[in-house]
């Protein structure tokens, strides 16, 4: 009798951990896909997890801030305030905390907003983890530098990543075969020492190809401004006009 129920509770587990699976997927999409520079950080302020738009304003990959300290990354303007909040969290108070901030964004620019924490946890004995958003209200803009430019469809290519297109998906909106999305993508990831298609677009919000804060994402800058592709014609492939 026992072991019939032990069993019971079994098979209902496993579709219970399959749900489970399937929505936690759907969140790591969403949070990827956020134009709002998100971050996931324990009670310490280390980084656990951050979405692209983050990492852009940092001019690096995601992966590559897992670990940091957020108030490394984004220095507060009062340390009053992170002293003030750092006592709140050991006392287990669940408030919204905002600190003002300021840090180096990846154009030069001296940038300043306000980070906006939240504690989330399971229950509420729990350790929470903060869920950390980052507005941009400003910058000081450094002297101007030649800006970093790319083909018109290598732009498009970009952005539709961004959104999440597969590479046939960008290759039916953009007209190129999957092969020429390929060579684009290709040529790019060398360009600029991407390891893999996230670091890509991370690289491109950092460098300024693709308009911040947008939904969908797009270009930063119109066609008229980008170069023309060079090199010779690859299959599929869509040439700018001269």
């Amino acid at each position: 009798m026992l072991m019939e129920a032990n069993r019971a509770r079994m098979d209902q587990a496993e579709p219970d951990r399959a749900e489970a699976v399937v929505w936690r997927n759907r969140a790591l999409t969403l949070f990827d896909r956020v134009a709002v520079p998100v971050a996931v950080c324990d009670v310490h302020g280390a980084v656990l997890l951050a979405n692209p738009a983050m990492a852009a304003e940092c001019g690096t990959a995601p992966g590559r801030l897992r670990g940091r300290d957020v108030l490394e990354l984004f220095s507060p303007r009062e340390a009053g305030q992170v002293a003030r909040i750092a006592q709140a969290l050991r006392l287990r108070h669940r408030s919204r905390y905002q600190v003002a901030v300021r840090w180096r964004g990846p154009g030069g620019a001296e940038r300043h907003g306000e980070l906006t924490a939240d504690p989330v946890s399971d229950s509420a004995d729990a350790t929470p983890t903060l869920l950390v958003m980052l507005r941009v209200l400003g910058e000081r803009t450094p002297c101007a530098e030649p800006p970093v430019r790319v083909a018109p469809v290598q732009a498009r290519i970009l952005a539709l990543l961004a959104g999440g297109a597969t590479t046939a998906q960008a290759a039916r909106t953009t007209g190129l075969t999957t092969d020429g999305v390929t060579y684009h993508l290709r040529r790019l990831s060398v360009r600029w020492g991407a390891a893999n298609r996230t670091e890509l677009v991370a690289r491109a919000y950092a460098l300024g190809i693709l308009a911040p804060g947008t939904w969908p994402p797009a270009p930063a800058v119109t066609e008229a401004d980008t170069e023309q592709v060079v090199g010779p014609a690859r299959p599929g492939e869509v040439r700018a006009r001269r």
